[in-house]
C-alpha cells in the first residue's frame, strides 16, 4: 500500500468518524432499540386494538346466539304450558259429562292433567323470565275455572243445566285466554332482541293457536253433548267462527313445502295433520253437529268424543313440537357456530400477535441488533480503539455481508497502521543508530504534553564527538559509521530506562534527562566521557582507536519556546568544551562580564591516545 494509498484511507476513515459522530443518539431518547421498543409496542397496540374488535364482535354474534337459544327455550316452554292448560280442557270436559261420582278414572286423569299444569306453571314461575304480574292473572283464572268445573262435576247428572256445563267450559277457555298476555310478551320481546327470530317466532305461535283453536271448537260443542240435548245457536256460531279460524291460520302457516324446509319430519307431520285433524278430526264434530241439531241423542258420550277428538289433536301438537325442535336445533347449531368462530378468533389473533412479537424479536436479534454491533465496531476502529470480538450473525447474508466489509475494513485499517508505525518510525528514526533522530527530539521537546509530564524541568547534555571528521577522511565513511554504532552500544548501557538518548546529527548526540537534577546529569556526562575514552574503537582492518567526546550540559523546561533555549545553552556549553581543549564537560553558565572562563579539572583533562584521530 502506498502513502498515497494511506492517505486516503485516513481521510475515508476521517469522513466515517464525523458522520457517525453526528448520527450518534444525543440520549437515551434518540437510541435505536428505544425507537424499536416505542416502534413495537406501537405495533402492539394496533394489533391489539384490530383484535379487540374482530374478537369483540366474534363475542357479541356468540352472546346473541346463546341469547336467541335461550330466549326459544322459554318461547317453548310457554307454548308447551299454553298447551298444557289447553289439554286440561279434555279431561275436565269428560268429568262434566259424567252420569255419576263413583267413576274415578275420569277424576283421576283430570288430577293428572291438573298437576301436569301446576307443574309447568311452578317452572315457568320459578324460570324467572316471565313476569309475575302476568302470571298472576292466570293461576286465578285456572282456580277459578277449576272450582267452577268441580261444582258442576258435583252435581246429579239430571241437574245439569246446559249453561251450568257451558259457565263451566268457558271459565276455562278464560284461562288459556289470558295466559295469551305471556305469549304475546314473549314474542314481542324476541321480535325485539333479535330481528331473525320473528319468523320461526310467530310460526310457533300460529301452530299453538291451531291447536288451541282444534281443541276449542270440540269444547264449544261438548256442553250440549254432556247433557244430551240438542245444539243451540250460539254453539252452532261459535263452532262456526272457530272453524273459520282454524282454516285462516292453516292457510297463514301455508303448503307442506314452506312448513317442512325440507326436513322429512315436518314433512309426515304436515300430511298427518291434514289425515287426522282435518279429515277425521273436523269430520267428527261435523258429524256431531250434524246430530245435534235434530236431536239430542249423540253417538257418543261426552267422555268418547273427548277421548277420541284428542287423538286427532296430537298431530297438531307433534308438528308444533317438531317445528320447535328443529328452531332450537338450528339456532343451537347457530350458537355453536358463534362459539367455533369465537374461538378461532381468539386462537388466530393470538397467533397473528405471537408470529407479530416473534418478528419483533426476530428483527432485534438478526437485524437491528447486528446493526447495532455494526455500528459500534466501525466506532471503534473510526476511533481506533482495540476491536470487541461479535458474534457471527447467522441466517441473514446481508448481514454477513456488513461484517464482512468490516473485517475488510479492519484489514486494511491494520495494514495501514502497521504502514504509519513504519512510516513514523522511519520519519523519528536514526537508519544508522537506530536512535532517535533531531525531528522525532524536537517533537518531544517542544510538546506541551512533554512540558507537562516533565513539569520540573529537564537537563540536557550534548555530546559531540572529537575530530570524527578525521575519521571519515583517513577510514572512510563506512568505518565512520561503525564508530557511531559503537558509540551507541558502549553509551546506551549506561542510562536510566527514562533518560531519552537521540542522534542530534551528524557525530553529535542528546541525552535528555527528566528533572532538574544537573549534578547528577554532569557526573553521567563525566562517566560516559571516562568509558569512551578508556574503550577500543577496532576497525574492520583491525586498526584500533581511541575516541573521545566533548560535553555540554543545560538545565532548563520543555515547551516550543523553552526547548530552544534549552538547547542553544546545551549548545554554547558544548561549544565551551570544545574550546576549552575538548575531552571535557561543561555545564551552561550565565556569562558575566567580571567572571573569566571555567578551566577544566583534574577530571576533565584529556586522557592520552594511543592514536587520535585529527581535529574536527
Amino acid at each position: 500500500m502506498t502513502s498515497r494509498s494511506v492517505r486516503n484511507l485516513g481521510a475515508f476513515l476521517r469522513r466515517i468518524k464525523i458522520r457517525l459522530w453526528h448520527s450518534m443518539p444525543c440520549g437515551d431518547d434518540h437510541s435505536l432499540r428505544r425507537k424499536l421498543l416505542i416502534g413495537t409496542g406501537i405495533a402492539l397496540v394496533c394489533t391489539g386494538i384490530l383484535a379487540t374488535s374482530v374478537i369483540g364482535r366474534s363475542l357479541d354474534d356468540y352472546r346473541r346466539a346463546r341469547q336467541n337459544l335461550r330466549g326459544l327455550e322459554g318461547y317453548r316452554l310457554i307454548l308447551d304450558t299454553a298447551n298444557l292448560l289447553s289439554a286440561e280442557r279434555g279431561p275436565s270436559n269428560s268429568v262434566l259429562g259424567d252420569a255419576g261420582l263413583t267413576d274415578g278414572t275420569l277424576r283421576e286423569r283430570l288430577v293428572v292433567f291438573r298437576s301436569r299444569s301446576d307443574a309447568i306453571l311452578e317452572q315457568l314461575s320459578a324460570s324467572g323470565g316471565v313476569p309475575s304480574h302476568l302470571l298472576t292473572p292466570v293461576k286465578a283464572q285456572l282456580r277459578a275455572g277449576r272450582r267452577e268445573v268441580d261444582r258442576v262435576a258435583a252435581m246429579p247428572r239430571a241437574n245439569r243445566s246446559i249453561a251450568d256445563v257451558q259457565a263451566a267450559i268457558e271459565s276455562m277457555f278464560q284461562v288459556v285466554d289470558t295466559f295469551q298476555s305471556v305469549v304475546a310478551w314473549k314474542v314481542a320481546a324476541l321480535s325485539l332482541s333479535s330481528p331473525g327470530l320473528a319468523a320461526p317466532v310467530m310460526t310457533g305461535r300460529i301452530l299453538g293457536e291451531l291447536r288451541e283453536h282444534g281443541g276449542r271448537i270440540a269444547s264449544q260443542i261438548m256442553a250440549p253433548i254432556a247433557v244430551s240435548q240438542p245444539l243451540q245457536l250460539k254453539h252452532l256460531v261459535d263452532s262456526n267462527r272457530t272453524r273459520g279460524r282454524i282454516l285462516e291460520l292453516w292457510r297463514l302457516i301455508g303448503d307442506q313445502d314452506v312448513i317442512s324446509r325440507g326436513n322429512p319430519l315436518l314433512s309426515t307431520g304436515w300430511r298427518d295433520v291434514e289425515r287426522m285433524f282435518f279429515g277425521q278430526g273436523l269430520s267428527m264434530v261435523d258429524g256431531l253437529v250434524a246430530e245435534g241439531r235434530i236431536s239430542g241423542k249423540y253417538s257418543m258420550t261426552a267422555d268418547e268424543f273427548t277421548v277420541h277428538f284428542v287423538e286427532t289433536l296430537k298431530p297438531l301438537e307433534r308438528l308444533r313440537g317438531g317445528f320447535l325442535d328443529i328452531t332450537l336445533e338450528h339456532f343451537t347449531v347457530l350458537r355453536n357456530g358463534a362459539l367455533v368462530t369465537l374461538v378461532v378468533t381468539i386462537a388466530i389473533t393470538t397467533i397473528i400477535l405471537g408470529i407479530l412479537a416473534g418478528l419483533l424479536v426476530a428483527a432485534q436479534r438478526f437485524v437491528f441488533g447486528p446493526l447495532m454491533r455494526a455500528r459500534e465496531a466501525v466506532i471503534v476502529l473510526a476511533e481506533d480503539r482495540p476491536t470487541v470480538p461479535y458474534p457471527e450473525p447467522r441466517h441473514a447474508t446481508e448481514m454477513r455481508r456488513l461484517f464482512d466489509a468490516i473485517d475488510i475494513l479492519r484489514d486494511s485499517l491494520a495494514e495501514r497502521a502497521s504502514l504509519t508505525k513504519k512510516l513514523k518510525q522511519q520519519a523519528e528514526t536514526d537508519g544508522l543508530t537506530g536512535l532517535m533522530n533531531r525531528r522525532a527530539l524536537d517533537m518531544i521537546g517542544e510538546s506541551h504534553t512533554s512540558s507537562q509530564v516533565m513539569a520540573d524541568g529537564a537537563c540536557l547534555i550534548l555530546m559531540d564527538l572529537d575530530h570524527f571528521k578525521a575519521i571519515n577522511d583517513r577510514y572512510g565513511h563506512l568505518e565512520g559509521d561503525h564508530v557511531l554504532r559503537e558509540c551507541v552500544r558502549v553509551v546506551r548501557p549506561m542510562l536510566k530506562p527514562g533518560d531519552i538518548f537521540a542522534r542530534f546529527g551528524g557525530e553529535e548526540f542528546v541525552i535528555l534527562i527528566p528533572g532538574d537534577d544537573l549534578a547528577g546529569a554532569k557526573a553521567l556526562a563525566k562517566r560516559i566521557r571516562s568509558v569512551l575514552e578508556t574503550n577500543e574503537f577496532v576497525l574492520s582492518d583491525g586498526t584500533a582507536l581511541i575516541v573521545t567526546a566533548s560535553f555540554g550540559l543545560a538545565k532548563g523546561n520543555l515547551g516550543q519556546l523553552a526547548w530552544r533555549r534549552l538547547v542553544e545553552a546545551a549548545d554554547a556549553a558544548l561549544y565551551r568544551a570544545k574550546s576549552d581543549g575538548r575531552n571535557c564537560v561543561r555545564d551552561s553558565q550565565p556569562l558575566h562580564p567580571t567572571l573569566v572562563p571555567d578551566l577544566p579539572d583534574d577530571l576533565d583533562a584529556k586522557a592520552p591516545t594511543r592514536r587520535t584521530a585529527g581535529t574536527r
